[in-house]
């Protein structure tokens, strides 16, 4: 069912003259190795990550997920949409960026 939503994300966010990426790649490292691999539903304008779910309920693990897609690009903000039995659930993420001056504080 996902795939399915995830069709019509793409065909909407193309409308809006959005950059959509499907199935974008993300290796996992291990000691310098790839051991790995993840594929973000959605990476839009090379910003913002978007996980999709068709569950009944978002789950905690799901919110973990999207994070690590966050860390895993270097991008700061991510949305989980559920497309549940009840309605379109939405979740906001955001990993905050830590910044330093030259004297690396």
């Amino acid at each position: 069912m996902e795939s399915v939503y995830q069709k019509a994300m793409i065909i909407e966010l193309s409308k809006c003259d959005f950059d959509v990426e499907t199935e974008k790649p993300l290796n996992v490292f291990y000691e310098g190795n790839v051991v790995g691999e993840f594929f973000v539903d959605l990476f839009v304008d090379g910003e913002v990550v978007i996980e999709l779910k068709s569950v009944r309920n978002l789950a905690k693990e799901h919110e973990v997920q999207l994070v690590n897609y966050l860390n895993g690009l270097n991008r700061d903000i991510g949305l989980l949409i559920n497309f549940g039995p009840t309605g379109v659930d939405v979740k906001r993420k955001y990993r905050i960026s830590v910044s330093t001056d030259e004297n690396g504080v």
